[in-house]
């Protein structure tokens, strides 16, 4: 499996586990919800649907029909297929969450991997934000290095280009600062409710997003830290 259809299906999944859909509204879901999926077609979200189904973790069902009824027990006129998560394809996502390698590091994977934090345990969302910082540093340091080498050689549109570049990466390093510090504290980026505070606290679960203090937050799939 390739990576980019690899996170389709993470994605797919994850969108999934909040409701069952029909494929236009899993398609429309993908490009706006999720930045890298912006231009992706039909004939990529089909197949890997399709490959869901036949592992077991989908289920095709048409829309209206009792719930439970493949679309293969049902005759007449086309009516619209309706994708469902099963047990297996929710065990199937809890497994994908818990991963916290390399791949959900890198800029295509964190954005969508990013998107379903609030599905994440807290100490897997801390191994992706600490990996994607330090990847995000390594890549700062050979940027800064490259252009102390080349400065010279470079006129003053790429060279500003270069610094572009730089700013958009020394931002989500600052961003990815907050998180992590907020993961640590425990903070909420919305105003505490005691009762859903008291609850979030039996249930050990006491992170949450920084409060912003000015600036844009950057969008995890910017293809600008690329």
């Amino acid at each position: 499996m390739s990576r980019r259809s690899g996170i389709l299906e993470f994605a797919v999944l994850g969108l999934l586990r909040e409701s069952p859909m029909h494929g236009y509204e899993l398609r429309k879901r993908l490009n706006t919800s999720l930045g890298v999926f912006r231009a992706f077609s039909y004939g990529t979200l089909y197949p890997c649907l399709k490959a869901l189904v036949a592992n077991g973790w989908l289920i095709e069902e048409t829309e209206g029909a009792p719930e439970g009824v493949p679309t293969a027990a049902l005759t007449g006129r086309r009516a619209k297929i309706v994708y469902r998560l099963t047990a297996a394809g929710k065990e199937h996502f809890e497994e994908l969450l818990a991963h916290s390698g390399p791949d959900a590091w890198e800029d295509e994977h964190f954005g969508v991997r990013f998107a379903f934090f609030g599905q994440t345990s807290r100490d897997v969302r801390m191994r992706v934000l600490e990996g994607r910082r330090s990847r995000l540093e390594e890549r700062l340091e050979r940027m800064r290095t490259s252009l102390a080498r080349s400065r010279e050689r470079l006129d003053d549109y790429t060279l500003e280009l270069q610094r572009h570049g730089m700013e958009s990466v020394e931002r989500e390093v600052r961003w990815l600062n907050e998180l992590i510090e907020s993961e640590r504290a425990g903070r909420d980026q919305r105003a505490p409710d005691p009762a859903a505070q008291d609850s979030k606290h039996q249930s050990g679960d006491t992170g949450g997003l920084p409060r912003h203090r000015g600036g844009s937050r950057p969008d995890p799939s910017d293809d600008t830290t690329t």
